[in-house]
């Protein structure tokens, strides 16, 4: 039975979310099918500059991952 399992971060944090992922896929020792995500900028005032991957006046993103897979047997 194909389940999902979805992972959420921020954009200035993405080597956490993807040390969250690997360890899952290490724990879980699920069957993944297929991992897809998203990036989605937020609109919050500039007072928030510099604070994501560039060092332009917008606020971090929000990172999405989601992750296709069966639990393994």
């Amino acid at each position: 039975m194909q389940q999902i399992k979805i992972f959420k971060g921020i954009e200035n944090e993405l080597s956490t979310l993807e040390r969250e992922v690997n360890e899952w896929l290490i724990e879980s020792a699920a069957r993944v099918i297929q991992i897809f995500g998203n990036l989605a900028p937020q609109s919050i005032p500039p007072t928030a500059k510099g604070s994501g991957l560039s060092t332009t006046e917008f606020a971090p993103s929000d990172a999405l991952i989601v992750i296709l897979y069966e639990k393994a047997i």
